[in-house]
């Protein structure tokens, strides 16, 4: 009976193991691009922050998403909440329109290297492509930092950073 539960103990042992082990590359089932979790294709799409402006965000420069859950504790005037409602607008309908672009040429690219078709030019121009997308929204976002940072005062800034823990 011992060795039977010894058995046993060794056998959950192994497949926690492999569970565990197994490869931080492996895909999501049902991922139309492997190379993405399906919350990084949904992040790309929603338009989110995913950290693109973590630069402005650790120097002073409050993001307005968080702004605009924060309101009530930075007492922004109703101008305010007005014009950070129209920067976030703007940064999300760019951010989505570029998550969307950035997620279509990902699965060229997934779908080139699949049926093995890749060739060095092809793979370069896409990448590149990709890069310049992914650039753009980077700066869509750090962009929208920058219009907020002027809409506050140094003290709700002050205010931002401390709610936010920086």
């Amino acid at each position: 009976m011992r060795n039977f539960h010894f058995i046993l103990v060794f056998i959950f042992l192994t497949v926690m193991i492999n569970a565990q082990t197994q490869s931080h590359h492996s895909s999501e089932p049902g991922n139309e691009i492997k190379a993405f979790t399906s919350e990084q294709i949904k992040s790309y799409l929603d338009g989110e922050g995913m950290g693109l402006a973590k630069a402005a965000e650790l120097n002073h420069f409050p993001g307005p998403k968080h702004v605009l859950d924060l309101a009530k504790d930075l007492k922004l005037s109703q101008i305010q909440i007005d014009s950070t409602k129209k920067i976030f607008g703007i940064m999300k309908e760019r951010a989505v329109y570029l998550g969307n672009i950035i997620i279509e040429k990902e699965k060229q690219l997934d779908q080139l290297f699949s049926s093995d078709k890749a060739d060095l030019e092809f793979v370069r121009n896409l990448v590149m492509e990709i890069a310049e997308y992914q650039g753009e929204l980077r700066f869509t976002h750090l962009q929208a930092h920058i219009q907020q940072k002027d809409i506050l005062t140094s003290e709700q800034i002050l205010l931002y950073d401390s709610l936010r823990r920086y």
